[in-house]
């Protein structure tokens, strides 16, 4: 990749002292990648804690959490939109309004890009905001609370909404929820409200602590990590929204004995890999999948060249996989050998508290 060929990214950070983290970004950052490394990275705007970002379909509107308890003067956290230049990179501020909980860890935009969906960690809230002209967010129009518990008796002591993903094929909103230990299903009406499909509600082991999910290109296989007990449930399409659990695989070699908590997981572009962070062992394990037998095998895990290895993409070419090493603040970029089934690392760049990583 020459610079001619370089794409712009995006990065979430943490800014402050937290109970899990000692933010020092000082907001989303912003930075070039090419020939293998990611360089000139620049503040594009300041934000408290923006740890999960989303960009529109068109790269023209960026939205971003504010993980925090309290937001421009009231409980909570927030959620904040721009507009963004597709040529320069440059947001521009358009409004902010409340996550609808507190600590909200995850933002995504529905299918159709009416609507913005966050979920709010801490206390297990879903908030819809309608997006207006230009991108603004407008009116909150549905606020959903989970319930429940679980067997952990300090992470689950009540419901943590940690993602919102659309199903490809039905549209509906999948929604891992840590703290009661199941996956919830949501109709997203067009009038943006979220009416849960309980029968297609799917749950787990107790004490697993669903986090994060990711589709086989094939929309039939869906990957849901554990972050608890840091397995990987694969789970196939049975009819409509409904999935059944085929296998559970660790994401730690079975020589390890310490803690680790797991982070995130993505899919190669071809669906022959299957990579999740671990944070802990500090590294990231690769699995390889066989979807015409739907099964998953650990082939290895690659230290992660930093501690607690939070988010992490795929290039857009699929050739290159690059960490954010949240506690030890570089960006670690590895070749991806999808034939030999390992990782490469080819460069590490210096970056503060990184957290969510976008190409642009």
């Amino acid at each position: 990749m020459t610079m001619a060929d370089s794409r712009s990214m995006i990065i979430g950070t943490y800014t402050e002292k937290l109970a899990h983290v000692d933010g020092k970004a000082p907001g989303i950052l912003g930075a070039k990648y090419h020939d293998g490394a990611v360089a000139d990275v620049t503040v594009l705007a300041e934000v408290r804690n923006p740890s999960w970002l989303v960009l529109s379909a068109d790269g023209r509107n960026l939205y971003s959490v504010a993980e925090t308890v309290d937001f421009e003067g009231e409980p909570g956290g927030g959620l904040v939109a721009f507009s963004r230049d597709p040529s320069s990179g440059e947001l521009t501020l358009l409004n902010t309004a409340a996550s609808g909980g507190v600590e909200p860890a995850y933002v995504g935009i529905d299918p159709s890009g009416s609507f913005v969906i966050v979920a709010n960690y801490r206390n297990g809230t879903l908030a819809v905001y309608s997006l207006g002209e230009g991108g603004r967010l407008e009116e909150m129009v549905d606020l959903v609370r989970h319930a429940g518990s679980s067997v952990h008796p300090v992470r689950q002591t009540g419901p943590h909404a940690h993602q919102v993903l659309f199903d490809p094929l039905t549209g509906y909103a999948l929604v891992p929820d840590l703290g009661v230990d199941a996956v919830l299903v949501y109709e997203l009406t067009e009038s943006g409200r979220l009416v849960e499909r309980r029968s297609d509600r799917f749950s787990v082991e107790p004490g697993s602590g669903p986090r994060h999910l990711a589709f086989h290109p094939d929309g039939q296989h869906l990957f849901l990590l554990d972050e608890l007990t840091n397995d990987v449930v694969l789970l196939r399409r049975a009819n409509g929204a409904r999935f059944e659990p085929v296998q559970v695989i660790s994401t730690l070699p079975s020589s390890f004995e310490g803690h680790n908590q797991a982070a995130a997981i993505r899919v190669s572009a071809s669906g022959g890999l299957v990579f999740a962070s671990n944070r802990g062992l500090h590294s990231i394990a690769i699995l390889s999948f066989d979807p015409a037998h739907s099964r998953l095998s650990l082939e290895g895990v690659e230290p992660s060249r930093g501690s607690e290895p939070r988010d992490f993409v795929l290039s857009p070419d699929g050739s290159q996989l690059l960490v954010a090493n949240q506690d030890s603040g570089t960006i670690e970029v590895f070749a991806v050998d999808e034939a030999g089934r390992h990782l490469e690392p080819i460069s590490s760049t210096e970056v503060p508290t990184p957290v969510c990583l976008l190409f642009a």
